[in-house]
């Protein structure tokens, strides 16, 4: 009986999103506050990419303050969907760990990547040489 008490503890813990602070009964309600939490930044990124405020046109670190609230929320989206729906919770640490700091390496790599390259073909146009050959 301890032991199923036990295990109860264990799956509820995993009933939760927010470190904890939002907790559901059961999967079919995490997996529809898991959509919703998904929808609704969705639908923050929309509304951001329409109505494109002038206040965050202005830049931080070569890009501007709309370009990294979009990085930022794209992120939060794919660590919610593999957190929940790709079941990365339930995986050992070891796992979950080279799973998480692969993604994170190679997304600033390729932010990196990105703004060396825009800012290369940038100054080829500003300095006005016509080549097609980058």
């Amino acid at each position: 009986m301890a032991d199923h008490a036990a295990h109860n503890e264990h799956h509820e813990h995993k009933l939760a999103i927010f470190r904890g602070k939002l907790k559901f009964k059961n999967n079919v309600q995490k997996i529809w506050g898991v959509l919703i939490l998904l929808s609704l930044v969705t639908i923050v990124e929309v509304a951001l990419g329409y109505i494109k405020p002038d206040i965050l046109n202005q830049e931080f670190l070569a890009l501007k303050y709309l370009n990294w609230i979009f990085i930022i929320l794209t992120i939060v989206k794919a660590y919610y969907i593999t957190w929940d729906f790709m079941h990365m919770r339930d995986e050992v640490s070891g796992l979950r760990r080279a799973v998480v700091w692969t993604g994170v390496f190679l997304i600033i790599y390729l932010i990196a990547i990105l703004l060396v390259e825009g800012d290369y073909i940038y100054e080829v146009y500003k300095n006005a040489a016509v080549s097609s050959d980058f």
